[in-house]
């Protein structure tokens, strides 16, 4: 089965065919760095993650762009209330970012850009966007006149006027349309600033994904990624002012969204005081099962995070864990290979990347452990356990790490109490030893005695 996706400017799943199977272009916009980052910032880094692995596992050579964003006016209100530069925010934060991202399993990306990396970039394609008589300047401004792109509109499928209606379009005398954007503004005193041909200033927010976008895959790319919030009106104006200055040439072949997340049935705001940070979520479960909550609903379908649906997922990871341990004794390759994906679980991903039924596939497999029972048939399921999850970014843990966890616990007390309980055991005192068993119980450890006599903990 080849790869269909959902093309959210045709509005129908699609086939996808890149331009050149040997390099596989794909952008996703990234953070805006100036405050923690919540569980809505990690639904498309998780999902682009996942279909990142899915591309190289089908293409081989994939480069994946996901974006810094440094400069912004957030960043600048946080760096004038803490007296400390932008510099210094975008840094704090987007450590904190890399740091969350990697505890949710997430994969770095072939290439992440800095905004204040790429100012000539940014200025250079505004000069560019004037020449064509797509932008202009104005008091100090430059202008994107959004009537000189006629398929504005065609990737959120609305019109001008139901696009205007519905966004908060900022009204300025200077402008020749009511639509029409900034690519570049001036800046006040308190307010970081580059040189220009239009005075000191800096630049709008959507110019700078189409200049990294240029600067490091190319005029056309294969697939254009983000949050379904995004559709208008950024990717809308970075689909026009990307056109234009590549002279009408196709700026993306596939956009893909993944929808919202919502909290407790209500949507996810500051104003309702319902934003989930990840470094609270972390605190909460592993980064595991937070990564698989995100990935137990369809990247384009609503998330309804709920107080239950974490621990649901950590019991469920639990499970295959367990599965994973009965098979402790048979040993696979290190690497596992492309032969060891099990066909339904691909198929299943391949479809518009459908991990809630690759998911289903997994536990499938996971029940035919207790089915199978000469080697060379347990060997094949542990194989396949292992190249799904891999994929998935799941169960790459060894099952007993799992168990035990990795919040603070004082391994060498857990195993002195299960000596003594050994001990009290072997000399028929059980009460002792029911004893030492509840106090593992109130310490969040579990006792798992084995046939053989011996015993084993985990977190419970």
């Amino acid at each position: 089965m080849t790869i269909q996706i959902y093309n959210t400017v045709a509005r129908r799943k699609e086939e996808f065919i890149p331009a050149d199977p040997k390099r596989v272009t794909m952008y996703v916009c990234g953070p805006t760095v100036y405050s923690f980052p919540h569980i809505g910032n990690a639904r498309p880094a998780v999902v682009f993650d996942v279909f990142y692995r899915l591309l190289m596992h089908e293409f081989g050579h994939v480069i994946y762009v996901r974006n810094i964003t440094d400069v912004d006016d957030k960043i600048n209100a946080a760096a004038v209330s803490e007296g400390i530069s932008i510099g210094q925010i975008s840094a704090r934060y987007t450590r904190t970012y890399h740091q969350n991202m990697a505890d949710l399993g997430v994969l770095p990306p072939s290439i992440e850009p800095k905004v204040t990396e790429h100012m000539p970039q940014i200025i250079d394609m505004i000069k560019r966007l004037i020449v064509a008589g797509n932008a202009y300047e104005a008091e100090g401004h430059v202008l994107f006149h959004v009537p000189s792109y006629h398929e504005y509109g065609v990737l959120s499928g609305r019109n001008l006027k139901e696009l205007i209606a519905g966004a908060r379009v900022d009204v300025a005398p200077f402008k020749k349309d009511d639509a029409d954007f900034v690519l570049w503004k001036p800046s006040g005193e308190d307010q970081p600033a580059w040189d220009s041909p239009w005075g000191a200033g800096r630049p709008g927010w959507h110019i700078e994904c189409s200049t990294m976008i240029e600067q490091h895959l190319g005029e056309t790319i294969d697939i254009h990624g983000g949050g379904q919030d995004l559709i208008f009106p950024h990717h809308e104006n970075e689909r026009a002012q990307s056109t234009c200055a590549h002279h009408g040439k196709l700026f993306s072949r596939y956009w893909m969204h993944n929808g919202f997340v919502n909290v407790n049935h209500e949507k996810m705001s500051k104003s309702l005081g319902n934003i989930l940070l990840v470094q609270d979520l972390l605190e909460q479960a592993s980064g595991e099962a937070v990564r698989f909550t995100l990935l137990g609903t369809h990247y384009r379908s609503p998330l309804d995070w709920t107080d239950q649906v974490l621990n649901q997922s950590s019991r469920n990871l639990d499970r295959l864990y367990e599965v994973l341990q009965k098979l402790d004794d048979v040993d696979v390759d290190v690497d596992v290979s492309a032969e060891d994906m099990p066909v339904a679980f691909m198929d299943a991903l391949k479809d518009d990347l459908n991990t809630p039924a690759a998911i289903a596939e997994l536990h499938k497999l996971a029940k035919q452990v207790n089915t199978v029972f000469s080697h060379d048939s347990r060997q094949v399921l542990k194989k396949q356990l292992l190249a799904a999850g891999k994929i998935l970014g799941i169960l790459q843990q060894d099952p007993a790490a799992w168990f035990r966890g990795t919040n603070e616990i004082d391994e060498m007390e857990i195993l002195a109490l299960l000596e003594q309980r050994a001990s009290a055991k072997n000399e028929r005192d059980f009460k002792r030893a029911d004893e030492i068993r509840n106090q593992l119980k109130a310490m969040g450890i579990q006792v798992q005695d084995r046939p053989d006599g011996t015993s084993s903990w985990r977190k419970a």
